[in-house]
């Protein structure tokens, strides 16, 4: 069965940076967009960044452009998200998505989830 399994969360101060890693199994890699999508208590899920299933295309949203990159690694199937100048306000549990087939910002357009890492940026 297709499994997603994030890593790489944790807490760390505001301005610094973490690296997020998806692991996917289970489900032919190079065929699926990956998405980043995030939750914070209390508040809806939301699109982070989304990459083409041959890294090719990348969209963010406008509140991490500039301070985050989505990256994939079709051999080992992997995606990351490498998070710099981190805020308060990106704290939350960061989810790794996967679709067969475009890049979409839209999560009821993601087939598989992972359980999610969580995020703590303090001030």
């Amino acid at each position: 069965q297709v499994q997603l399994v994030e890593s790489g969360g944790g807490l760390v101060q505001a301005g610094g940076s973490l690296r997020l890693s998806c692991a996917a199994s289970g489900l032919t890699f190079e065929s699926y967009a990956m998405g980043w999508f995030r939750q914070a208590p209390g508040k809806e899920r939301e699109f982070v960044a989304t990459i083409s299933w041959r890294g090719a295309t990348a969209y963010y949203a406008d509140s991490v452009q500039g301070r985050f990159t989505i990256s994939r690694d079709n051999a080992k199937n992997m995606v990351y998200l490498q998070m710099n100048s981190l805020k308060p306000e990106d704290t939350a549990v960061y989810y790794c998505a996967a679709r067969r087939s475009t890049t979409t910002v839209e999560a009821n357009k993601y087939a598989y989830w992972g359980q999610g890492t969580q995020v703590t940026v303090s001030s």
